[in-house]
């Protein structure tokens, strides 16, 4: 018997609990987004697989995952639905002597002491779908990084195992981007360092990361390589780390008096929610997307508590003013990040 992570993730989630609902679906192209007209300004929340064969994918416009598949059977967004059937996967998993630390709608890490970690995950997935209807992916590790990058492998459907035993087999010669944790930036920061492989990142001078990339965030990187991660799961119920609105606009807005009007209508809406969340709020971002999507985010720490509507507003029109205003906005954003206990 050992300790084994194993990372749970829901296949196609918000696409497959629309087909469950409309089973007539099945197999079709599906996208999920906004009010679910492709006419109107929208992205992606999530596709099928049949539809991401054309290439569509979550962040995507409407009107372009439109053009690319013309067929594509478009849905609205139903979060409470979501939410629903989320909270039926989770209890199910909990129905078993495992540790589930949730981590969003459509995943959580799993911690099992068991000998066989692939028959306890196949009994994992299959009273899901049981349950829900939903198939569902496993990834098996020591860590949770390797647990997260084996959900990868494991879809659709599927289960794998990756641990410090085949981590350099199958993860050396990868791309940087395949480590959880960097993105498409970092990767070309590091491949003009002469650092394109996950062997490469591994092998290099840990002060020279440090010095090109900050003395956390370098090494780090090169931590990641390793395959090194958490070890800890716990079964602390999953808490959103902010509360964030955005609008996206069917008309471009250019006169600076409607962006601050619609930020003001975002900032309240925002303070309703954290009101209701009941916690302390550290920072406020706006989120800026111009014409045609070209998006920035902005954000500053508070000075002091949020005590009412105006002052998360006077702090997101704070924000507002760091960003230069000389393109139409087609979408903005408010967002407030609550302080860690």
């Amino acid at each position: 018997m050992k300790d084994w992570i194993l990372h749970f993730d829901l296949d196609q989630f918000i696409a497959a609990v629309e087909v469950a609902r409309h089973p007539e679906l099945r197999g079709l192209p599906v996208v999920v987004g906004g009010t679910g007209d492709p006419t109107q300004r929208a992205v992606v929340a999530t596709a099928s697989y049949e539809a991401r064969e054309f290439g569509i994918h979550s962040g995507m416009p409407l009107r372009l995952a439109k053009k690319r598949c013309p067929e594509a059977i478009f849905l609205p967004s139903d979060a409470p639905a979501y939410l629903e059937v989320s909270a039926r996967v989770m209890d199910t998993l909990r129905e078993f002597p495992i540790v589930v630390e949730v981590m969003g709608w459509d995943e959580a890490f799993l911690g099992a002491h068991t000998d066989d970690p692939e028959a306890l995950a196949q009994e994992l997935r299959q009273a899901v779908t049981d349950s829900t209807g939903l198939a569902s992916s496993i990834g098996i590790g020591d860590n949770k990084l390797r647990a997260k990058l084996a959900t990868g492998f494991a879809k659709p459907a599927g289960i794998y195992r990756l641990t410090k035993e085949n981590w350099a087999e199958v993860m050396g010669s990868r791309p940087t981007d395949a480590l959880w944790g960097i993105g498409a930036k970092t990767t070309k920061k590091l491949a003009a360092l002469g650092m394109h492989t996950v062997d490469e990142l591994a092998a290099a001078d840990p002060a020279m990361l440090a010095e090109r990339f900050g003395p956390t965030m370098g090494p780090w990187f090169r931590v990641l390589a390793h395959g090194f991660g958490d070890t800890e799961v716990t079964a602390t119920p999953y808490v959103p780390r902010s509360r964030s609105r955005e609008t996206t606009f069917q008309q471009d807005l250019t006169e600076s008096e409607d962006i601050t009007a619609q930020i003001k209508v975002l900032a309240q809406r925002v303070f309703e929610d954290v009101v209701a969340e009941d916690r302390p709020v550290a920072r406020v971002a706006v989120k800026v997307r111009f014409k045609p999507f070209f998006t920035q985010t902005r954000s500053m720490t508070l000075p002091g508590p949020i005590a009412s509507a105006a002052d998360l507003e006077a702090a997101a029109l704070t924000v507002l003013a760091k960003f230069d205003l000389d393109r139409p906005v087609r979408l903005l954003g408010v967002r407030a990040e609550f302080k860690d206990s």
